[in-house]
């Protein structure tokens, strides 16, 4: 599982924003090449992604645990 934090400019007048998603290993390559093609515009200050191991996740309602519980 991993973590990805993104800071991302999304438009030029607007402050940037911050996602934090947890993802699966099985998925995590695309999401960061999404965020990638949103958010760049060529410009300096589009932002940054990060990538963490995500060591466990745990759905409260349910008590899944994993990757089921994302």
């Amino acid at each position: 599982m991993k973590f990805i934090i993104a800071i991302i400019k999304p438009f030029n007048m607007l402050p940037k924003v911050k996602l934090e998603i947890a993802a699966s290993d099985d998925i995590a390559a695309q999401v960061i090449e999404t965020i990638q093609e949103v958010a760049n515009t060529g410009a300096i200050g589009d932002g940054k992604i990060f990538v963490l191991d995500l060591a466990s996740a745990t759905r409260i309602r349910t008590g899944e645990s994993g990757e089921t519980a994302l």
